[in-house]
């Protein structure tokens, strides 16, 4: 059964992404490297995301039944085996010749969801021809609305069933590491996005920075898809999406690629979730490595977790295949840590599993 696993099951070994993350380095040249690394300002923001999952502590519960344990879950109507999105990262074909046609196969295998970027180095349309699961499109609406309608209108073509809004990119941050990679990123995605200029100027695909809540229900009118809204950080913001017609919540703070010092994630979810009191999906990224984390983010109410960087590492060390085995030892180790956690499904998951120390 799609995400069930038993206690006699363990057939992958434990995820081990610092290992993932040592051999992608490897591989890479050094700017592309630098690209998917960095973070924004001095990096504080960066540096804070992945210890801030690790303040948290488990209680336990005992004397359950735990002979099986039921990772799966159900969003938009799509069942996935396992509570992960693949999360939406610019221009894939920098780290794996097949790009996201590699990445949304191998998340497909596993029982996952994918996340498309308007930046993808591959078009929507060949993205859905390798898909073999659920696929979302994430969307910046850019000045000229013309170019967001129309790569939106492919993207319900090919069969997406999910948009996602970014909210918190109204400009692009200052990334020192990245900067001599930016010209790959945008050559990259050229083939996908050129078409629709029209002998304009480039600029013409740039974020709008004057979008505000309405443009949640003018994409959903546009596409008919639920609308997320990522990049909440704050429970009235999140209100205040539900409120203009979005069907979920992306609690992110972009990888710590925008805004430095930026509360992190895991202090920002347990708001959110209160905020949104069970209105819609809420869903989490930024610093997440292992299932521990992923248990800690669902205990807190996620509904799910979207993985940025570590899908990006399996990429590039092994494309599809690559992309499905971490996913899969990932869903594994949820489901081990799950048993121990006295949790039989994601449904007995709540905060009083967790709690803060220090």
């Amino acid at each position: 059964m799609l995400g069930v696993v038993t206690a006699s099951d363990r057939v992958v070994p434990p995820l081990d992404i610092a290992v993932l993350r040592q051999r992608a380095q490897a591989l890479l040249p050094p700017a592309v490297w630098d690209y998917i690394e960095t973070g924004a300002g001095a990096e504080t923001s960066l540096d804070e995301a992945e210890n801030a999952w690790h303040r948290w502590r488990f209680r336990p519960h005992v004397l359950r039944d735990v002979r099986t344990v039921d990772t799966s879950t159900t969003l938009y109507g799509d069942r996935l085996a396992l509570p992960v999105v693949v999360a939406p990262t610019a221009s894939h074909g920098l780290y794996h010749p097949d790009g996201e046609r590699a990445s949304v196969a191998g998340a497909g295998a596993s029982g996952a969801a994918f996340c498309v970027s308007t930046r993808t180095s591959r078009t929507f349309e060949d993205v859905a021809a390798a898909a073999t699961g659920p696929w979302w499109m994430q969307v910046y609406v850019t000045a000229a609305r013309d170019i967001t309608e129309a790569m939106v209108g492919r993207c319900v073509d090919a069969g997406a069933s999910a948009l996602v809004l970014t909210g918190d990119t109204p400009y692009v941050s200052r990334r020192a590491r990245a900067e001599h990679a930016a010209a790959l990123v945008d050559a990259a995605a050229d083939d996908n996005l050129g078409r629709h200029l029209t002998g304009r100027d480039i600029s013409a695909l740039a974020a709008d920075p004057g979008i505000t809540t309405e443009q949640i229900r003018w994409l959903h009118e546009l596409s008919g898809l639920p609308v997320l809204v990522k990049g909440v950080l704050r429970g009235d913001d999140a209100t205040a999406c539900l409120d203009a017609g979005a069907e979920g919540i992306v609690v992110s703070n972009h990888g710590a690629r925008q805004l430095d010092r930026v509360v992190p994630t895991a202090s920002a979810l347990p708001e959110v979730v209160a905020a949104v009191g069970g209105r819609a999906p809420v869903l989490v990224d930024g610093g997440l490595r292992n299932a521990y984390d992923v248990l800690v983010a669902l205990a807190l109410g996620a509904d799910a977790v979207l993985l940025g960087r570590p899908a990006i590492y399996a990429l590039a060390c092994g494309g599809a295949d690559g992309v499905r085995d971490l996913l899969t030892a990932l869903q594994d180790d949820l489901a081990h840590l799950m048993g121990l956690a006295g949790a039989p499904d994601l449904a007995a998951l709540d905060p009083s599993y967790v709690v803060a120390s220090g």
